[in-house]
C-alpha cells in the first residue's frame, strides 16, 4: 500500500512531514482562540449547503449537531487539541468525522481553509472592535465623572513641559476624552471594514459548487461581500486597521501614563493613585511606585510592534493565500489582550485617584503662567503684541532677578515696565483664577465653556456605542 498519510492534502506525498517541520507549521496553540468564530461560520455554511440541494436536510442536521456538541466540549475545557492536526479547522472537523463518521468531511464542501479562516478573522475582529469601543466608553465615562468631580480645580498647564498657563483640570482631563472619541470612531471604522465576507472565495478562485454567498453573510450579519475571491483570501487590511486603531489608544494611554508618572512623583506631588493600582520596593520602605501607568507606557511600544511585524509580513506577499499570513494571529491576539487590560485598568485606577488640591493650588499661584494675559491686555488697548510680549518679558526677567511674582510689583514698577500695566484692572490680571476665565472661546478653558465641553460629552455617551 505505501505510506497513508492522516493529514487532509496527505494523498499526494510519499513521506510524512518532518516532527519539527509539523511543530514549526502548527498554528494551534494559537489559533485555538478561533474556536467560537469557527463553529458559527461552519454552522452557517452547513445550513447554505442544506438550502442549495447540496447536502441533505438529515446530513445538515447532523452535522450541525456535531459541531454544537463540540462547541461545548471546547467551552467546558474538555475539547483535546491535536497539533499534529495543524489548526483549529482539522481539529475541529476530525473531531466531527469522530462523531459523526465520514459524514463530517462533506461539510468542508464548497470552501478552502484560505476562505474559512480568512473568515474566523473578520468574525473574530468585528467582535473584539466592538468590545474594545466599548471599553473606551467606559473609561471616557470616568474621565467625564471626574471632570464634574474638580470643575473648581486650576491646574498649571505646560508646554515643552515648562508652565505655561493656567487652566482647569477639568480641561486638562477633558482633553483625553476627546482623543478617545476619536479612537471609539477608528473603531467603528475599523469594525465596517471587517464586515465583509469572504467564505465562498475557495482557496483562491472561487469555487465550482452553485453555493448562496448572499445567504451566508445574511446568516453570518455581514453587511458585504468580497467582490474578487482573491482579494478575500489575500486580505488582511481589517486586521491592520485593527492594530492601527489599537496603536493609537494605546499612544494616547501611553501620554496619560507619562503625565500620571509625573504628577505622582514628589517633585509635583499633584495625585496621589491607589494603593490597589502602586506597588512599593524590596528594599527602600518609602517608595510607591506607579507600575500600572508604566507598564500601560511599555507596551504601547508591543503594540506598535504588532502593528509594524504585521505591515512587514504582508509587504511582499504575491497574490494570494501565503503560509506567511498565518503570522497575522498572535500580533492580533496579543494586541487584543493588551489594550483590553490597560483599558479597564485605567478606568478603575483614574476612579481611586487623589487629587493633592493645595500642592496644585500652590503651584498655579508661584509662577508667571499668568505673563499671557498681561501681553493680551497691552494687545487689546492697541499696543502690537509684538512690543506687548516684550514689555512682559522683560518684566518676567526682572522678576526672576528680584525673586518676585508678577503680582509683587508696585504700581510704580509696573508703570516702568508700561504704563498701562500699571492699571487697575492690568494688576487684576495677575491671578490664575481670571486667566483661566478669560479664554471663552469654544473649546476653551473658562468654566463655562468647560461646563459646554461636558454637555457636549454627556451627550455623545448618552447616544451609547457608535458601532
Amino acid at each position: 500500500m505505501g505510506y497513508e498519510s492522516d493529514k487532509p492534502w496527505g494523498g499526494r506525498f510519499k513521506e510524512p512531514l518532518d516532527k519539527k517541520a509539523e511543530a514549526f507549521g502548527a498554528s494551534i496553540h494559537f489559533d485555538r482562540r478561533l474556536a467560537q468564530e469557527d463553529i458559527k461560520g461552519s454552522i452557517a455554511h452547513c445550513s447554505m449547503l442544506v438550502k442549495k440541494g447540496i447536502l441533505t436536510s438529515g446530513e445538515g442536521e447532523k452535522i450541525i449537531e456535531g459541531l454544537q456538541e463540540i462547541k461545548k466540549e471546547i467551552l467546558d475545557g474538555k475539547f483535546i487539541f491535536d497539533p499534529s492536526l495543524e489548526d483549529i479547522h482539522m481539529n475541529i472537523e476530525k473531531r466531527l468525522t469522530e462523531k459523526i463518521g465520514p459524514l463530517g468531511g462533506k461539510l468542508h464542501t464548497g470552501r478552502s481553509r484560505n476562505d474559512q479562516v480568512a473568515l474566523d478573522m473578520h468574525l473574530y475582529v468585528k467582535k473584539e472592535a466592538r468590545e474594545i469601543e466599548r471599553s473606551i466608553i467606559l473609561l471616557q465615562q470616568v474621565l467625564l465623572e471626574l471632570a464634574e468631580k474638580y470643575l473648581d480645580i486650576i491646574f498649571p498647564g505646560y508646554t515643552h513641559l515648562q508652565r505655561a498657563q493656567p487652566i482647569l483640570f477639568s480641561h486638562h482631563l477633558m482633553a483625553y476624552f476627546w482623543m478617545l472619541q476619536r479612537d471609539r470612531q477608528r473603531f467603528v471604522e475599523t469594525y465596517q471594514r471587517a464586515d465583509m465576507m469572504p467564505l465562498g472565495a475557495g482557496a483562491l478562485s472561487g469555487t465550482g459548487f452553485p453555493i448562496d454567498r448572499e445567504e451566508v453573510a445574511s446568516s453570518l450579519d455581514f453587511g458585504n461581500l468580497y467582490e474578487n475571491s482573491m482579494d478575500a483570501v489575500s486580505d488582511r487590511d481589517f486586521v491592520l486597521d485593527f492594530l492601527y486603531s489599537s496603536s493609537l489608544v494605546m499612544m494616547h494611554l501611553s501620554r496619560l501614563s507619562e503625565e500620571l508618572v509625573l504628577w505622582s512623583t514628589r517633585e509635583f506631588s499633584f495625585i496621589e493613585l491607589g494603593d490597589a493600582f502602586t506597588t512599593g520596593s524590596s528594599m527602600m520602605p518609602q517608595k510607591k511606585n506607579p507600575d500600572i501607568p508604566e507598564l500601560a507606557r511599555g507596551k504601547t511600544g508591543r503594540v506598535y510592534g504588532n502593528l509594524l511585524a504585521l505591515l512587514v509580513v504582508l509587504k511582499g506577499l504575491p497574490l494570494a493565500y501565503n503560509k506567511d499570513m498565518q503570522e497575522d494571529k498572535e500580533p492580533l491576539f496579543d494586541t487584543v489582550d493588551t489594550i483590553k487590560n490597560v483599558l479597564s485598568l485605567f478606568a478603575d485606577m483614574l476612579r481611586g485617584m487623589t487629587l493633592h488640591k493645595e500642592r496644585i493650588e500652590e503651584s498655579v499661584k508661584n509662577d508667571f503662567s499668568v505673563a499671557t494675559e498681561l501681553a493680551d491686555y497691552l494687545a487689546r488697548r492697541g499696543i502690537p503684541f509684538r512690543e506687548a510680549h516684550a514689555a512682559v518679558g522683560h518684566l518676567v526677567r526682572r522678576a526672576l532677578e528680584s525673586k518676585k511674582l508678577l503680582g509683587d510689583f508696585s504700581e510704580q514698577e509696573l508703570n516702568q515696565a508700561h504704563p498701562l500695566l500699571a492699571l487697575p484692572e492690568a494688576r487684576a490680571l495677575a491671578s490664575p483664577y481670571k486667566a483661566v476665565e478669560a479664554k471663552k472661546c469654544r473649546g476653551g478653558t473658562a468654566p463655562e465653556m468647560v461646563r459646554e465641553q461636558l454637555r457636549r460629552a454627556k451627550e455623545i455617551l448618552q447616544k451609547g456605542s457608535i458601532s
